[in-house]
């Protein structure tokens, strides 16, 4: 190629140019090229790139810590110079809390019907929907579709901050549709409510989806009090047992729609969960992620949800043959006597006899929990949260199966106390593109040095680790080994749960700390 030839970004088709501002921050496209040209002008300013405006920008400390808000500099750029060129054009706006008035307050958006509220402090989030009367007059009268983020540090008093707004969401909320309060990635906010209380309600509320703390939560949502819901998509803390002041036998004819995720092990599925599917007698979808534990029977039947004995992932496969149920994927876990003792290690309640893992493919769950040596690989794009645990160690050649398996994997646990066999470990580099958060507090040190020493593994955008201080000392070599520095030099936060006096040279090898 001659160096005469240059190419400019304008001889690419707007088609072309559109793919680009798709992978781009909307903040940075608005602020860099609105009014560079008219040609950028008339594409950024189309209705169909600009309806969706997400006025945040993520900048990520560490795996917990994530700041949404705009610099300055740019917002004052586009409340002044931009918005009131494009808000008539809007319908769905994304906001944090920082910036939120100053959004709100310099225009009209008369086209507007979604708000999502981004990363607030539960007690901003309450003197906002109580006080700011632009909020309030939009919510009331324009907004069908809303979603809450809630920061995972709420102020006290936590549970009840969190149903107080909750309620008043439903009563200032006249046109609302759709509801996702609380179910953002990566936290750990739940919320219950006060069962006495009928002032939660809506006659208008289609689809809600939700994260709460029992499973009175999960039945208080559908006592009748949402009498046009045919969406719950629900994730319950633990489920124990209940009050039993709520009815878990009335149908609910209108559900059509049902999704329930708890991570727990749980010994209520037979008594809780069965009577509660048994009322939706017209439900067309049901997605279930739960840990079951049943003493003295076996597995659960696709249709009868009746024990049943499994010998091998075949009798699986055969239990799912009706074509309405897909594909299907399993495995089977048998426990030794040896390996029943050692339960209480790898977070398993009791002496487990065998686990069963079982899931519709493809595999929807951005979690996927007790993967272990068994794992004959596959494609999980959805995953970004995987728990790893055997009584045999994981090798080498296995974390490369999981990188394959799960490519936009981002937090990782690893619980294995086993160490690994295969000491000479192949050549090829293994590459974890996207994690941010890996766990080693319950692995063997052998397990740091797969993941640290940057000739095994490469970690680009690695910034939390959980690891016991022998086991850092071990693979640093005091904080003296070339071959992990590179890795641990990136790390923003460090968590060790045993108290320990750092030497001269630990926050050299740790600078960002």
């Amino acid at each position: 190629m001659s160096n005469n030839n240059q190419y400019n970004i304008l001889d690419l088709s707007n088609e072309i140019l559109f793919i680009i501002f798709n992978k781009l921050n909307t903040i940075d496209v608005l602020y860099s090229l609105v009014d560079i040209t008219q040609r950028f002008n008339q594409l950024v300013f189309d209705p169909f790139y600009i309806r969706n405006l997400n006025m945040t920008s993520l900048t990520m400390k560490s795996f917990y810590d994530r700041i949404y808000s705009i610099d300055n500099q740019v917002l004052d750029r586009i409340c002044k110079n931009i918005l009131p060129r494009i808000s008539h054009q809007i319908n769905e706006l994304i906001l944090e809390q920082y910036s939120m008035e100053r959004v709100l307050h310099t225009n009209n958006y008369p086209q507007l019907y979604s708000i999502t509220l981004m990363d607030f402090s539960d007690e901003a989030l309450f003197n906002y929907l109580t006080n700011n009367t632009i909020l309030r007059k939009l919510l009331n009268e324009q907004i069908t579709c809303l979603t809450i983020d809630v920061k995972n540090k709420p102020t006290e008093p936590f549970s009840e901050t969190l149903w107080v707004t909750f309620t008043l969401i439903l009563s200032l909320c006249k046109q609302l549709s759709k509801l996702s309060f609380c179910q953002f990635d990566n936290r750990s906010t739940f919320c219950t409510f006060d069962l006495s209380s009928t002032n939660f309600k809506s006659s208008t509320l289609t689809e809600l989806k939700i994260n709460v703390e029992t499973f009175d939560d999960c039945l208080s949502l559908l006592d009748g009090r949402f009498n046009c819901l045919s969406t719950l998509i629900i994730n319950i803390e633990i489920i124990s047992c209940t009050s039993g002041t709520i009815d878990n036998t009335k149908k609910l004819p209108k559900l059509k729609h049902f999704s329930l995720i708890s991570y727990p092990h749980t010994f209520l599925y037979d008594n809780l969960i069965i009577p509660l599917l048994q009322r939706m007698i017209n439900l067309e979808e049901l997605i279930l992620h739960l840990s079951i534990i049943r003493s003295n029977k076996n597995y659960i039947d696709d249709k009868k949800n009746v024990g049943i004995v499994f010998s091998s992932n075949e009798d699986i496969q055969r239990s799912f043959k009706r074509k309405e149920y897909g594909s299907v994927a399993s495995h089977i876990e048998i426990f030794t006597r040896e390996n029943q003792d050692k339960c209480h290690n790898y977070s398993l309640p009791y002496e487990f006899k065998s686990r069963c893992h079982i899931y519709s493919l493809p595999h929807q769950f951005r979690t996927y929990h007790f993967l272990n040596n068994s794992f004959q690989g596959g494609i999980f794009v959805n995953v970004q949260s995987l728990v790893m645990t055997d009584f045999c160690p994981f090798e080498h050649n296995f974390f490369k199966t999981i990188s394959q398996s799960f490519p936009l994997l981002k937090k990782m646990d690893i619980m294995n106390k086993e160490p690994q066999k295969d000491k000479q470990k192949s050549l090829s580099l293994i590459k974890f593109s996207y994690l941010i958060y890996l766990d080693l507090q319950s692995a063997h040190a052998d397990y740091a040095e797969q993941f640290l020493v940057d000739k095994y593994c490469h970690l680009p955008c690695l910034l939390n680790l959980n690891i016991h201080y022998e086991s850092l000392v071990l693979v640093t070599n005091n904080f003296t080994n070339d071959a992990t520095r590179l890795t641990c030099s990136k790390l923003t936060s460090l968590r060790i749960n045993e108290p320990f006096v750092p030497p001269k040279n630990f926050y050299q090898y740790f600078p960002l700390l």
